[in-house]
């Protein structure tokens, strides 16, 4: 369910922000085509923006922590709208453009969430992580990684279920399979290949394999 409500937001957004990436093109260089175009697209407007906002607000119960960086796009996203119905209905270029900005500036600041969610984390832990020691347990090493990195969507148990995250104990994936899986992203999930190592990454597929069991 998540993944469908997240390709159909993203798929939103891209008509959303063409919509009106168009519409401010057309008012700054010919404002008869603008009133042309913008009377074409009035309906399929409306409903594009109230999907814009019913699946943002979809998206936004899923998420496992709300920071920073997103109550400033949700601050963003909400105050465009009425800057734009505005700035469109009175052709103020400088409204219209300004709402523009403000929708295009809102999806920059969630790539850097996204970023900072995948940031490399200092692991405070007495677990041994170097596999030369004797004593070394990959999967308990993986348990370290998983509660610094992935807690948050999957749960401690594997199986919270947030922003899309799919049950760990139910997983069929092999090692390989999962380390594929943090190396390229998937979804909402980053991409962890620049943030963990070879061996951070083996002892985190071995302790999702352990929690199946």
């Amino acid at each position: 369910m998540y993944t469908g409500l997240l390709h159909t937001h993203r798929l939103v957004v891209i008509l959303f922000v063409l919509l009106y990436l168009i519409k401010l093109i057309l008012l700054l260089n010919n404002s008869l085509a603008y009133e042309k175009f913008a009377q074409k697209v009035k309906v399929p407007e409306m409903i594009i923006s109230t999907l814009f906002l019913l699946t943002g607000i979809g998206m936004l119960t899923q998420i496992s922590e709300i920071t920073t960086f997103i109550w400033i796009k949700m601050a963003l996203v909400f105050g465009s709208i009425p800057v734009a119905v505005v700035g469109f209905k009175r052709k103020n270029k400088v409204l219209a453009i300004l709402s523009v900005v403000m929708i295009l500036g809102s999806y920059g600041l969630a790539e850097v969430n996204k970023k900072q969610k995948s940031a490399k984390k200092e692991l405070t832990s007495q677990t041994i992580t170097d596999k030369a020691d004797p004593n070394y347990n990959a999967v308990e090493h993986g348990k370290v990684v998983f509660l610094s990195y992935c807690q948050a969507c999957h749960g401690a148990d594997g199986k919270l279920g947030l922003s899309g995250a799919k049950d760990l104990t139910l997983t069929a994936k092999t090692d390989a399979e999962i380390m594929e899986v943090l190396q390229n992203g998937k979804n909402s999930m980053p991409s962890y290949k620049n943030t963990l190592s070879a061996d951070e990454m083996e002892a985190l597929a071995k302790f999702i394999q352990s929690l199946k069991k």
